[in-house]
C-alpha cells in the first residue's frame, strides 16, 4: 500500500480545543480522531491528519511559511461559508486556469489557509 504524499498538517494555535471545533466547521467532511494512548485529538480530512498544536516562541501562528490548498468545489460557496463563521479573506480570489480560481483566508489564530475551487462569477 503506498502512502498518500502529505499526511499530515501540523496548525500553530493559541487554543487547540477551539481549532478543533473551528476546523470541523470549516471542512464539514472532517472526522474526529482520538490516540488514546497520546491523549491525541486530531482531525482526519480525506486520509490527511489535520493536527492542531499550541503556538509557542518557536512555531507562532500567523500568515508565514506555506500554504496548504483545499480543493473545493465551488468556491464562492466555501468562501461565503468560511466567513460566516469567522474566516477572513487574506488573498484573492484569483482567476486561474481551466474556470478555477484560488484564495488565502486567515483562521482565528491568523493562520492562511488556501482554497481552491471552481469559480462563480
Amino acid at each position: 500500500m503506498q502512502a498518500q504524499p502529505i499526511a499530515a498538517v501540523m496548525i500553530h494555535v493559541s487554543s487547540v480545543p477551539e481549532a478543533l471545533n473551528w476546523y470541523q466547521q470549516l471542512f464539514p467532511n472532517a472526522q474526529r480522531q482520538r490516540l488514546a494512548a497520546d491523549n491525541f485529538e486530531y482531525l482526519s480530512l480525506d486520509g490527511i491528519s489535520l493536527e492542531f498544536v499550541p503556538a509557542d516562541e518557536k512555531v507562532g501562528s500567523g500568515p508565514a511559511g506555506s500554504v496548504v490548498y483545499w480543493f473545493v468545489p465551488k468556491l464562492n460557496l466555501a468562501l461565503a461559508h468560511a466567513q460566516i463563521i469567522g474566516a477572513k479573506l487574506y488573498r484573492g480570489p484569483l482567476h486561474i486556469e481551466n474556470g478555477y480560481a484560488i484564495c488565502q483566508l486567515q483562521d482565528p489564530w491568523g493562520n492562511c489557509i488556501g482554497l481552491r475551487g471552481l469559480a462563480s462569477d
